[in-house]
């Protein structure tokens, strides 16, 4: 996993958007840095709650094409935390013909949340932070995969 190598030259694998979806500044500073530094996606949103977010999905359910590649959504959130982001979100997933990657990125180590994630068959990974520029590429070159 890594560069890609084109006609010699070598280059991280993007996607077009990444949304996350996270209350803690230094956080979204912190993934949003890295993934403009390394080039991982051409477009990036950021929301501090899930109601935010699911608005905003919502809102362009009808040109899926500005629909987010890869979700990193946290769970502990005010207003709507991550798992009543994803209860709201999955019936909007029968609209929804895009491939769109959910990974869970928390700083959460509860048993609970864990089994919890992985009664949502949506769910990609259940990541703890920090999330790194080599996880960043990691859940890139998987969402590219499974195109």
């Amino acid at each position: 996993m890594g560069d890609i190598l084109e006609n010699g030259k070598s280059y991280m694998a993007q996607v077009k958007s990444i949304l996350i979806i996270d209350d803690d500044p230094l956080f979204l500073l912190l993934v949003k840095k890295t993934i403009m530094k390394y080039e991982l996606a051409k477009n990036i949103s950021a929301f501090s709650n899930g109601l935010e977010a699911f608005d905003a999905i919502k809102q362009s359910i009808n040109d899926q094409a500005n629909l987010p590649d890869i979700i990193l959504l946290d769970i502990n959130m005010p207003i709507m935390d991550g798992w009543e982001f994803l209860d709201e979100f999955l019936p909007l997933l029968e609209k929804i013909t895009k491939k769109i990657s959910i990974y869970i990125a928390t700083s959460s180590i509860a048993e609970d949340d864990k089994r919890k994630a992985k009664t949502y068959p949506t769910i990609k990974d259940y990541l703890l932070k920090p999330i790194d520029q080599p996880i960043l590429n990691r859940i890139i070159e998987a969402h590219l995969q499974q195109l």
